[in-house]
């Protein structure tokens, strides 16, 4: 009778697979995957009883509510800022450089294609957040 003959160290039996990253989100997915496994896993003479499942997953309900929530709030946040942008265009601005110094100019433009929008001020960029007077032209003030 034939024997296989064992891999060499180093080499696995399962070549092609690959180890799962582990998950490091609490989701619904992974709440319901616990659920499962503690039903599985439960003592058959005492099972969980139905006020603790439904206390799970009115959790599970809950968890997923404020995800949304936490997301809707996020979209408002990055609109709000657009709006506040958008809104500056053809005002004098000050702001402050790099050394300290307070700038003042006309917001020409706005970009939205970094995380938070940008201001065009004659040639620099100048974070939404980084401005500090925003006045009609030639009322901007230099404190």
């Amino acid at each position: 009778m034939p024997v296989d003959t064992v891999p060499a160290a180093g080499t696995s039996l399962y070549a092609g697979a690959t180890a799962r990253a582990p998950k490091q989100v609490m989701d619904g997915e992974m709440f319901m995957s616990l659920l499962v496994t503690q039903l599985r896993n439960q003592d058959p003479s005492s099972p969980m009883d139905t006020n603790g499942m439904i206390q799970q997953t009115a959790q599970l309900a809950s968890m997923e509510q404020l995800t949304s929530l936490t997301s809707m709030t996020k979209d408002g946040y990055a609109l709000q800022q657009r709006i506040a942008a958008a809104s500056i265009l053809g005002r004098e601005v000050s702001y402050l450089d790099a050394d300290g110094a307070s700038l003042t100019g006309v917001a020409s433009s706005v970009s939205f294609a970094a995380g938070s929008p940008t201001v065009r001020v004659g040639t620099a960029d100048v974070p939404l957040a980084a401005l500090t007077v925003i006045g009609f032209a030639g009322t901007a003030r230099t404190d």
